[in-house]
């Protein structure tokens, strides 16, 4: 006897052991897999931030070796430029010498040598448009438009090392004009045939020349020529600054004394003022302007050192004037000149103290160079990723420049921004146009409205119905009842989100659209029907044989109402419809309210997200209201309340965690769908809160985009800031409801 007990507490010894050490290497194996789970989520964080992070980096400059070229030519340098690849460099000298440089070394690889149309070969003057072209003028008056255009090549004999090869070309040429030489001369050709010349001359007069070539359908050419002089008797002060814009059909005028002046240049036979206006109410000097890239925007640089863009807006009269939009850095002296850059709206200004590179978009001040030398030279590459000058000691200096994302900054991603052909500052979001020139617009505020507008309707539809129906179902129903009703609802997380998208946007879109005075008048007629069905039921239900219904039948009762009520509903909207709105409610809408109903709007969503996001709710409301302990409502029910009483005062409160648990996690489900938002919302980037407008939430605009968005560009890494942006709404979210859930938990007991 005594053995066989020994034995058995051998045995219990030995397996509470046993049960022991697979306690802790269960309790081992859950720690390293939650901290696996955390480092995963923490490591996919810092990959999206890494993407995400570089729009935020100030910009780099850099040094390039510095070429020896004045003394090698017998003038001074009027203009210098270099290839986009910041290899090969030229020089003009007043003289007509243009030679070409290596930058690494300095080596001379060719020179050329320009002739005028007519008379000396010497030029008083030379003005740029930023695309390698050269407006020279001439000693005698005439003008020649040159361009310089560079090639990569790539020869395979000697290794595929790639060469950079230069070509000039004359463009156009203008005789000298009859009223004598100009000091500057400003020239321009557009792509339809279309040659503009506008000169200024030492008295302050300014005169235009336009020649027009067109060519008919019999292939027939005609040519005609315009010469005007500008009309500048209402201007105040002298002509300080001008510019023409590139397809020469804009012609900008500053004055000494803070007039700007805007000429319609496209018709040939008149100029046409379209505005004179003081810029500045002190009447400061205009000293510089030039056109932003796209031809929309000017640039006006100013005697005390500011640099603003103005942009024509359409004002209370429908007329476009000017406008100042944006204000850019300032800088401790007079503005001397100002640079667009090509492929952006970056520009670049200088004066006596330093050289800003600004951009007009975000207004965010880029990088700040030493002062180069006065009435030197400068220009940029085409890409705007090189800037070229010369020193006072004859020196051709260059430097790259790296400016990855001057467009992005907090204020366009979440401020009003004033762009281009907009007539006040709005939040934006339009990634890409039908031209290059236009401005990205890549606010993230409209996206994460459309995200919580989408999540607010959903959640307003599928939250009454999941937590009502997980009450009924878990204090009402009969068990065998609940046995098929939870797995049923359950069932519904299985649907693929593709397929929800795919029926509410070629399916239920539709039929709403052709019944929403149904729609309408069910949200009516449900409520209404089911209170005075409740009202009628009151006094029924004191027959003995209806009480039964009570017990867990009650759907009986109800479903055969609301089915009424919806066809009720069906059969009259369309004679409501017919007599109140003359048949047409969505045209009513707009024409009284100025409400446009779109297709795919937030009924839709509110019905097909919904869908998705009620079993998770039922789910963990039910199970949270049944698993409150039955000692509870038997107590309540045996102090008389009724079954209603107890689930309200009892029942709620007590599972009021898991609901609220159970809400949020719908909540973060809400705000995270891609597929259904993205089949069925339009896809419009708006911020409206009206249901029948659609939206364009974070996540669908993720899945939209990053097909198209280059690596590493600007619209690709703020994607990336809409991931990170998501990932802490939804931080933000689960934590606050964990908070709350304690706090619940913690006042009603853990049940």
């Amino acid at each position: 006897m005594s053995e066989n007990h020994q034995r058995d507490g051998s045995m219990n010894t030995n397996y509470q052991a046993r049960a022991k050490r697979m306690d802790r290497f269960a309790r081992w194996g859950i720690t390293l897999g939650g901290l696996a789970v955390i480092f995963c989520v923490v490591f996919i964080l810092v990959l999206i931030v890494n993407v995400a992070l570089p729009l935020f980096f100030s910009a780099q400059v850099e040094r390039q070796p510095s070429v020896a070229v004045e003394s090698q030519l017998s003038g001074n340098l009027l203009a210098v430029g270099m290839d986009e690849y910041l290899e090969t460099s030229y020089a003009l000298s007043e003289n007509g010498e243009l030679p070409f440089y290596k930058i690494s070394d300095g080596a001379l690889l060719d020179q050329e040598q320009l002739h005028a149309p007519s008379g000396p070969d010497r030029l008083r003057g030379v003005e740029g448009d930023g695309r390698l072209r050269h407006v020279l003028l001439w000693e005698d008056g005439s003008v020649s438009v040159e361009r310089v255009r560079f090639r990569p090549f790539f020869d395979a004999e000697q290794g595929n090392e790639r060469s950079i090869l230069h070509q000039r070309e004359r463009l156009a040429t203008f005789a000298p004009p009859a009223s004598g030489v100009p000091e500057r001369s400003w020239a321009r050709i557009s792509a339809d045939g279309r040659s503009t010349r506008v000169d200024l001359f030492a008295d302050g007069h300014v005169e235009l020349l336009q020649r027009l070539e067109e060519e008919n359908f019999l292939g027939e050419t005609s040519f005609s020529e315009e010469e005007h002089e500008i009309d500048l008797s209402s201007i105040l002060g002298r002509v300080a600054s001008l510019v023409l814009s590139h397809d020469g059909q804009q012609l900008f005028i500053g004055s000494s004394l803070g007039e700007l002046m805007r000429w319609d240049l496209a018709d040939i036979e008149e100029p046409i003022l379209l505005e004179s206006r003081k810029a500045f109410v002190d009447q400061r000097a205009i000293t510089a302007l030039t056109m932003i890239f796209g031809d929309v925007s000017l640039a006006v640089g100013d005697a005390t050192g500011l640099v603003t863009t103005w942009m024509p807006v359409r004002n209370e009269h429908g007329t476009r004037v000017l406008r100042r939009i944006h204000d850019l850095s300032r800088h401790d002296a007079p503005i001397l000149a100002l640079y667009p850059t090509q492929r952006d709206k970056n520009v670049i200004s200088a004066s006596r103290a330093a050289v800003h590179i600004d951009n007009m978009t975000s207004e965010r001040h880029l990088l700040t160079l030493p002062a180069f030398q006065e009435n030197a030279p400068l220009a940029l590459t085409t890409r705007g990723n090189g800037l070229v000058t010369v020193s006072s000691q004859g020196k051709m200096l260059s430097w790259s420049l790296m400016i990855p994302h001057p467009e992005v900054s907090l204020k366009t991603l979440f401020g009003k921004v004033w762009y281009e052909g907009y007539d006040a500052p709005g939040y934006v979001w339009q990634s890409s146009a039908a031209t290059d020139d236009y401005e990205a617009k890549l606010s993230l505020v409209p996206l994460i409205y459309g995200s919580l507008k989408g999540t607010f309707y959903a959640m307003f539809f599928a939250v009454p119905l999941a937590i009502f129906g997980a009450i009924y179902t878990s204090q009402f129903a009969r068990p065998r009842l609940r046995g098929v009703i939870k797995p049923t609802v359950e069932i519904m997380a299985a649907v693929p989100t593709v397929i929800i998208g795919f029926l509410a946007a070629l399916w239920l879109a539709p039929l709403i659209e052709r019944s929403l005075g149904s729609l309408f008048l069910s949200l009516i007629f449900l409520p209404t029907t089911l209170v005075m069905a409740l009202l009628v039921w009151q006094a029924a239900r004191r027959n003995e044989s209806l009480q039964r219904i009570e017990r867990g039948f009650e759907f009986v009762a109800v479903a055969p109402i609301l089915i009424g009520a919806v066809a009720l509903a069906a059969w009259c909207g369309p004679l409501i419809e017919e007599v109140f709105f003359a048949g047409n409610l969505k045209q009513w809408l707009f024409n009284e309210m100025g409400v446009r109903y779109d297709p795919r709007n937030c009924i839709i969503i509110a019905f097909a997200m919904g869908f998705a996001v009620i079993p998770i709710i039922f789910t963990i409301a039910e199970d949270a209201l049944s698993n409150v302990p039955q000692s509870l409502k038997a107590a309540s029910l045996a102090l008389g309340a009724s079954r209603w009483q107890t689930v309200w005062r009892v029942m709620l409160p007590s599972a009021s965690p898991g609901i609220f648990a159970g809400t949020m996690i719908g909540f973060g489900r809400a705000v995270g769908e891609t597929m259904i938002v993205l089949m069925a919302t339009g896809n419009t980037p708006i911020m409206d809160l009206s249901i029948f407008n659609g939206m364009r939430p974070l996540s669908a605009n993720i899945a939209v985009e990053i097909p198209e968005a280059p690596v590493d560009g600007s619209l690709y890494r703020v994607l990336f800031l809409s991931a990170v942006l998501l990932f802490v709404m939804t931080f933000i979210v689960n934590t606050v409801a964990e908070l709350i859930r304690q706090r619940l938990r913690a006042k009603y007991g853990r049940f």
